[in-house]
């Protein structure tokens, strides 16, 4: 409407524009007897003429778009009015409404990161101490062997009725019974008694509220909600607190497996220590056999060469052989010596050289495929 409102005023202005001018050409026409003198007059006002046509054009185009757009933008109101009252209409049935903060507490486990049957598990069914069956939402267990009961199934009728109502009156006294509605809703999972039927659990039950604005609605009518709850070991919890109750846990999780992953680590390193000192006792028994069979070695080459070979080069000097009869060479090489590595400067390591690195590396490597040999 502002659109057509300013090409009216453009039009008006357009036409007043016009009878001016018309009244001028009229006085010069009472001056002047001869036409000849107004061309330029009458072509001003063809070319004037011309651009008002074309401007009404346009503002009858204009409105006439804008009419549609009112009526598209009438009828996409209608429809969201008519899906609003439908979903609200769901939100009241108490299975429906259940089932939506099943939903939401799903996505924030899932965000948590914690994994379905290991760390939680859907819908248990357990007994508590009174015999009475109990089903609650989630179960969650940490680290520990602990485990943390969370129900989801929060009433928020009042909080629906509340966001309705036009009237601040009607609307504190619909705030004020949502927040009724919430207390209720404790009282009646404390009676459930859920810690009781899931040992070892932790003496308080979760109460999931899938949105913030549903608690921030009933502490607003009743700030005492809180401490209430937990007098009756109800915790009440919305997406982003337990969000981050979760994390903590999924990182306790962690925790746990990188302190058992470690003592594998320490269990394969004492192995990897035994083995590798039972294989120095072999290598240094080894080596004190070969120093000695060198030594005999070389005594049997003496004796060869004092003994031996002083009767058999008579042959040759007879000129009976047909060649001389080789000397054999004495074992000159010495074997090494197994002593301890000393440790590096500031430290209690090991210093290994490349290859005492590569074979150590490939030993650690072959126990870890089979942890059966030694």
């Amino acid at each position: 409407m502002d659109a057509a409102s300013l090409l009216l005023g453009l039009l008006l202005g357009a036409l007043l524009a016009t009878a001016a001018t018309l009244g001028v050409v009229a006085l010069l026409a009472r001056r002047r007897p001869t036409d000849t003198g107004l061309e330029p007059v009458h072509e001003s006002l063809d070319h004037l003429h011309r651009l008002l046509a074309g401007m009404e054009r346009a503002r009858a185009t204009a409105h006439g778009e804008l009419r549609e757009q009112m009526g598209t933008v009438g009828q996409s109101s209608a429809q969201l009015k008519q899906e609003t009252a439908a979903l609200v209409t769901a939100l009241r049935t108490p299975h429906v409404r259940g089932r939506w903060g099943e939903v939401q507490l799903r996505r924030v486990v899932e965000v948590a990161g914690l994994l379905e049957h290991c760390d939680f598990v859907e819908q248990p069914s357990g007994t508590n101490d009174e015999g009475a069956g109990v089903r609650p939402d989630l179960v969650v267990t940490l680290s520990d062997g602990r485990q943390v009961v969370v129900d989801a199934k929060v009433p928020f009728t009042g909080y629906i009725e509340a966001v309705q109502a036009t009237d601040q009156g009607v609307r504190d006294h619909r705030v004020a019974a949502h927040a009724r509605q919430l207390r209720t809703h404790m009282d009646q999972l404390a009676a459930r008694r859920y810690p009781t039927a899931f040992r070892p659990a932790t003496p308080f039950t979760v109460l999931f509220v899938p949105s913030d604005g549903f608690l921030v609605t009933a502490l607003e009518a009743e700030p005492g909600l809180l401490e209430y709850g937990f007098s009756r070991d109800v915790v009440l919890a919305t997406p982003s607190t337990l969000l981050a109750l979760l994390r903590t846990v999924a990182y306790s999780w962690r925790q746990e497996r990188l302190a058992r992953d470690a003592d594998q680590v320490l269990e394969v390193g004492r192995r990897l220590h035994a083995r590798l000192s039972t294989l120095s006792g072999h290598l240094t028994r080894l080596g004190s056999a070969l120093g000695t069979t060198m030594t005999r070695f070389n005594e049997t080459v003496g004796s060869y060469e004092r003994s031996v070979l002083t009767a058999a080069r008579r042959f040759d000097d007879l000129g009976i052989a047909e060649q001389p009869v080789p000397t054999p060479e004495p074992v000159e090489a010495t074997v090494r010596t197994l002593r301890p590595a000393e440790p590096a400067a500031g430290t209690d390591a090991v210093v290994l050289d490349g290859e005492d690195r590569f074979e150590a590396g490939r030993r650690f490597e072959d126990e870890g495929r089979d942890g059966t040999r030694g």
